[in-house]
């Protein structure tokens, strides 16, 4: 019979802790694409403008930069364990919150809250799969494919309960967000204070680390605007009607979810480098014919093919991490929190470009960070080739 630890090469004692690992990444999924979602019905219940709706999605990504942040010295203080739940209480608070006020300054801290918990899920997750699994590009991309199937269903849920209250959905989430972290308070995450190793929090120097941290600056750039405006794109360009635009967001989860589980396969017979450049061609390609698509039809299968394309580039960058960095919560947060930066700026910018020229407009200032990250992946394959 099949084993996934087996598979992965993951301890029997630690495979328990591995599957725990990989539902909370599932429900942090599940969270990340209901904000987008919801923000058409919540920004016209609350009368939220493309440039304030942009702030909110920047927000959420303020908090998840923290929180990479504090998983860089908070576990040295409280441990692995205590660290995980408290900051991730922070998605279950700040779901409730923005379902009780349509405040823009708590709309903000809500937004950041569930930033902040999903960087907490975002940062522990790799480092265990970095440190559990012997096939480390086949674990982190399974791990990425949990996240998508969450990502995948929560539209739906979503869909199904906004014409009661758009509220409903968050308060489902919160509720799944809290059995996970309560999941999580069993046997495998360590309680004790965690020691740094000697040299651990120096910044490194390797080229190839700033490489894959400034690849993944620019696909954040691409992936957070994407997935947060993509709804409110398809419904006020009047592409497609409310209800399929939004289960166009679900669709595009579903190919994410097909394309990681494909590069869970593929990274495993072919060199890295060369996947990471064919997907990121492949992703500026299908997007830019997804804003110029002359017809509905040929604007859906462009979204699709975004979806296969971008799927394994964020845990296959990940996983061309030297080891020393990848086991290293401060360096993976150091990784992370670099990149999640162009995740702040980049819906504020579509935000605040679509203000002034419509949501078109907006959206297209996002192909230009998707050729910077080409650029890059480019200068990766090359210098990699040559050493």
């Amino acid at each position: 019979m099949f084993s996934l630890g087996k598979f992965l090469g993951v301890p029997e004692e630690k495979r328990s802790l591995l599957y725990r690992i990989y539902f909370a990444f599932f429900a942090s999924g599940a969270m990340s694409t209901l904000l987008g979602a919801i923000l058409p019905e919540m920004g016209e219940a609350y009368n939220l403008d493309y440039a304030y709706r942009g702030v909110l999605l920047s927000a959420h990504q303020i908090g998840n930069l923290s929180a990479v942040i504090a998983a860089g010295f908070i576990p040295y203080l409280i441990g692995r364990k205590r660290s995980t739940f408290i900051l991730g209480l922070g998605i279950v608070i700040g779901l409730l919150l923005m379902t009780l006020t349509g405040n823009p300054l708590l709309l903000f801290l809500a937004f950041a809250l569930t930033g902040i918990g999903r960087g907490t899920m975002s940062n522990i997750t790799n480092v265990v799969v970095g440190e559990c699994a012997e096939n480390n590009a086949a674990g982190l991309n399974l791990l990425h494919a949990s996240f998508a199937v969450g990502a995948f269903l929560s539209p739906f849920i979503a869909i199904a309960v906004i014409p009661a209250s758009w509220k409903i959905a968050p308060w489902i989430s919160a509720a799944l967000m809290l059995l996970t972290l309560l999941l999580l308070l069993g046997k495998g995450l360590s309680s004790e204070r965690m020691k740094k190793e000697k040299g651990e929090g120096t910044i490194p120097r390797s080229l190839q680390y700033w490489l894959n941290t400034f690849i993944l600056f620019f696909y954040l750039c691409g992936e957070a605007s994407l997935i947060g405006w993509l709804v409110t794109y398809f419904q006020d360009a009047n592409i497609f009607p409310d209800a399929i635009s939004t289960a166009m967001q679900s669709f595009l989860w579903i190919m994410i979810l097909i394309g990681r589980l494909s590069c869970a396969v593929i990274s495993t017979h072919m060199n890295k480098n060369t996947l990471i450049l064919i997907l990121g061609l492949l992703m500026t390609g299908f997007f830019i014919l997804m804003i110029a698509a002359p017809t509905p039809f040929v604007a859906a299968l462009a979204v699709f093919l975004v979806g296969v394309s971008m799927s394994g580039i964020y845990p296959t960058t990940l996983s061309t991490m030297e080891k020393k960095y990848s086991s290293s919560t401060v360096a993976t947060g150091l990784c992370i929190g670099t990149a999640t930066v162009g995740a702040i700026l980049m819906p504020a910018v579509v935000g605040a470009v679509a203000e002034r020229t419509g949501i078109e407009g907006g959206i297209a200032t996002i192909s230009i960070a998707l050729s910077l990250m080409v650029i890059l992946m480019i200068v990766k394959f090359v210098t990699n080739r040559q050493k």
